[in-house]
């Protein structure tokens, strides 16, 4: 992931998806693997249930994804 993507600032369609994958990288480096391997699961299940952005053909928001994200980590 890089890039700040200024064109999309505000509107809600960026995809969070990439930024939480790279904290569950984070959590894995600082000795939690399993909560890396959970952050992946729930991340992939989120793709096949199309639960996405826009650019990947879905019609959730920036925060819906996100939301998404943690309600399949049972948060």
């Amino acid at each position: 992931m890089h890039g700040s993507a200024p064109d999309i600032t505000g509107k809600g369609i960026a995809n969070p998806l990439a930024a939480v994958l790279t904290a569950g990288m984070m959590l894995s480096n600082l000795g939690y693997p399993e909560l890396e391997g959970r952050i992946q699961n729930a991340v992939q299940n989120c793709l096949l249930a199309d639960e996405v952005t826009p650019e990947l053909g879905g019609r959730l928001s920036t925060q819906a994804v996100g939301d998404a994200v943690l309600r399949r980590l049972g948060a």
